[in-house]
């Protein structure tokens, strides 16, 4: 159901009592849900027309799986644009086990808060977990074509180091997502896409435009001078482990996690 990704860093407290935070990143796969139909499996978006009972029962498995309280994630209603938004430590009460509204008009979280778990959701679009563990401030990014284009990297990058990150101290975790070998575009969307986020389209052998998003993330954050990127190098077109809207329109979502955890 889930790959985990973890890094880890030890604090010391006033008394001297070391204490470990591992920042821990997960991609969730289709597998192991109670979705039926189209959404069958593992979907975990309220969005997309599934059964809403379903879909929270989802989610409980997921928390549970992870060992975290499902009233602690904090979730996207997601537009593909440019707004990022810090999550400070949650003080609406809600009851235990149902899922936190989602926080309207965003597309990436920020925060610094332990055991809060940032979500984004995706079919096609690239997930980008990024984080710096010794500053302790994480995020999670919805990388769609227009939500990159529009400058979502250099927000969340902005934002985070207004809360005491470094660049040079951050990792980045793309999820799997439509690659260059399956995803065609227009030579006139190419263009444009290549001019705001390059090195993201190519031609294949019959000339035809093809779009790889990660390609031009790695070398964005890369020339903006994080530590390092991880690459998941799944297609969610060609993989059926992975909802896919370009593959079968309308469907699920599958998650990308991260959380500062103490346990």
């Amino acid at each position: 159901m889930v790959s985990q990704h973890d890094q880890q860093h030890t604090t010391s407290s006033s008394e001297g009592v070391q204490s470990t935070v591992r920042v821990r990143r997960v991609i969730t796969a289709r597998a192991g849900g109670q979705s039926t139909g189209r959404f069958h499996g593992l979907n975990l978006s309220l969005n997309v027309g599934d059964n809403p009972v379903t879909v929270t029962r989802n989610r409980e498995r997921l928390a549970e799986n992870l060992g975290l309280d499902l009233n602690r994630f904090v979730w996207m209603d997601q537009i593909e644009g440019p707004h990022v938004q810090v999550v400070e430590e949650l003080s609406e009460e809600i009851a235990v086990g149902e899922s936190r509204p989602a926080i309207p008009n965003v597309d990436a979280l920020v925060t610094t808060c332990v055991d809060m778990p940032l979500v984004v959701l995706t079919a096609d679009a690239v997930t980008v977990l990024l984080g710096d563990d010794e500053a302790g401030v994480i995020a999670a990014i919805n990388a769609s074509k227009w939500g990159v284009r529009a400058g979502i990297l250099s927000h969340t990058l902005d934002k985070m180091r207004e809360l005491g990150a470094r660049i040079d101290c951050m990792h980045a975790l793309l999820g799997p997502s439509a690659t260059g070998r399956n995803y065609l575009v227009s030579a006139s969307e190419a263009r444009d896409i290549e001019a705001h986020i390059p090195h993201s389209t190519s031609q294949n052998k019959l000339g035809k435009w093809m779009l790889d998003l990660r390609s031009g993330i790695t070398h964005y954050l890369l020339q903006a001078g994080i530590a390092g990127v991880n690459v998941d190098p799944r297609c969610t077109i060609e993989d059926h482990a992975f909802y896919s809207t370009i593959r079968e329109g309308k469907t699920g979502r599958q998650a990308g996690i991260i959380w500062r955890s103490t346990t």
